[in-house]
């Protein structure tokens, strides 16, 4: 899934400066886009005509690096971008004025510890070598899952590879288990190599995807934020109601076929009007507040970020509040002819 970043100093005084000098406001809205399902969908969004129904002017900016879109986020070139909660908790440790506004997803089966027919219980996977990106989310999986079972990071020997490399090295027989997420996990399944020990299903609330906007475009563009939040909804209540014709919207958009992009689906959790209410309720235990400790435990212990976050405020609850309060989101909105 996406990459966790450490920030350096030059970045976080590129966005100072960028504050500083007062640049005008826009008339649109610069959002970040890049390749995970629940981000793909802001393109069902605008495919829909659902900006447009609720009046938001808004421009999805396609990112094929992840990393590039939290750079151009943290140094003001974007007024939002589609990030992970770990990719924000970094900024906000430094003092950002980053906001979450929206969920999108929760990783719900995209994510899994895969391991081969040897290993059955977390006491077998001891000594063992997991392949995984360091530092990404599918390290913070198997962080998650070790803590879980009585084992650390100092029982398994973590090989450093991309996804899909991880992937092929398992499928080969060169690691022992490894820590990916999809199309790899099908496709590993599909080899009969393996079997999931551990997936997302099982850390819910801890992978959350989300809208992060920076604190003076919201100020700025409220009433536009607030409009692509209502036309979110719409969005999921058409995934939901419509998944194939979903499916071939988004599949389009990263150069996939419909059939190849399906795996994605069952393994995602769309956020509707409900779940984000949960999600923004620092009293929930799957708030994004309440999950905030477990994700910076990871971060310090690998020292991706300096000190704790105040996750509370990373949050602005106020939008959502607002879109739910101007007429909500119809059950099942009515697609474009």
């Amino acid at each position: 899934m996406n990459t966790i970043h450490r920030y350096t100093q030059l970045l976080f005084a590129s966005l100072l400066l960028a504050l500083a000098a007062g640049l005008p406001a826009q008339a649109e809205i610069k959002v970040g886009v890049s390749d995970w399902t629940g981000w793909v969908a802001w393109y069902v969004a605008q495919d829909q005509g659902y900006f447009r129904k609720y009046g938001a002017d808004v421009k999805l900016i396609w990112f094929a690096n992840y990393s590039d879109s939290i750079s151009a986020l943290s140094t003001g070139q974007l007024d939002a971008n589609c990030q992970t909660w770990s990719d924000t908790l970094g900024p906000l440790a430094k003092g950002l004025p980053l906001k979450a506004v929206l969920v999108n997803d929760n990783s719900a089966g995209n994510d899994a510890l895969l391991v081969g027919p040897q290993i059955k219980t977390f006491a077998d996977l001891r000594h063992h070598t997991v392949a995984l990106e360091q530092y990404s989310i599918s390290h913070f999986v198997l962080y998650t899952a070790l803590a879980r079972n009585g084992l650390t990071a100092k029982d398994v020997t973590v090989v450093n590879l991309s996804a899909g490399d991880a992937a092929a090295a398992f499928i080969s027989g060169r690691v022992d288990a490894a820590v990916v997420w999809n199309p790899w996990i099908s496709q590993i399944q599909k080899s009969g190599k393996g079997t999931a020990l551990f997936t997302s299903v099982q850390m819910p609330g801890l992978i959350p995807d989300l809208l992060v906007a920076q604190a003076r475009s919201i100020q700025s563009h409220r009433n536009d934020f607030v409009a692509m939040l209502r036309a979110w909804f719409d969005t999921e209540a058409f995934i939901r109601a419509q998944p194939d014709r979903a499916v071939a919207i988004m599949s389009k958009v990263v150069s996939m076929s419909p059939e190849q992009y399906r795996v994605f689906l069952p393994g995602t959790r769309f956020f509707d009007a409900a779940a984000n209410k949960e999600a923004f309720d620092a009293s929930s235990p799957r708030s994004l507040v309440s999950v905030a400790p477990s994700i910076a435990a990871f971060l310090l212990s690998n020292k991706l970020i300096d000190g704790q976050p105040e996750a509370a405020k990373g949050v602005d609850r106020s939008l959502l509040d607002a879109a739910l309060a101007g007429g909500g989101a119809p059950a099942g909105a009515p697609a474009k002819p």
